[in-house]
């Protein structure tokens, strides 16, 4: 039995970690690209969480999180990541628990509306205040609507390509 490589671990996390920060930091490139690039990154993820396990996905997880705050220029794409990154590795717990789908359905609701909440009434970002009150309130549920939706077919890729 070969004897496994001690760095492998570190040195895959630290290129897609490189890999996911390049990617946020692109994310003003394309306007589509606040919601995109943030479910990039949960894919590189999950295959680190697999790859490498819970623990070092969590460091990954906040490596990322971090360096997107302080470089990325689409805070939004950041904070998306830094709200919403971390569900592949909860995936395997929810998957266990009684009403699966309403669980994790709280959490991205919870996770979406504290985010927008600090966003807009702590940071005070005034372009995205200004582009919600311009967009109305059917537009913001419709929104939201089409991001539960997103995240539940992430949750089904996440299930099928990654079997975590």
């Amino acid at each position: 039995m070969a004897r496994r490589n001690s760095s492998a671990a570190p040195a895959l996390g630290g290129v897609l970690a490189a890999l996911a920060v390049v990617i946020m930091c692109m994310g003003t490139l394309i306007p589509m690209a606040t919601f995109a690039c943030p479910m990039l990154c949960i894919l590189l993820l999950a295959v680190y969480f697999k790859k490498c396990g819970s623990r070092m996905a969590w460091v990954w997880y906040c490596a990322v999180a971090i360096l997107s705050l302080l470089m990325a220029p689409d805070k939004e794409a950041a904070a998306l990541f830094a709200f919403l990154g971390y569900y592949p590795i909860l995936k395997p717990r929810l998957d266990r628990r009684p009403l699966r789908w309403l669980w994790k359905g709280l959490l991205f609701n919870a996770a979406i509306c504290i985010m927008y909440f600090l966003l807009l009434n702590v940071l005070g970002m005034a372009e995205l205040a200004a582009e919600f009150s311009e967009a109305g309130g059917i537009v913001l549920g419709i929104t939201l609507l089409l991001g539960n939706v997103t995240f539940f077919l992430m949750d089904k890729l996440l299930s099928m390509r990654f079997r975590i």
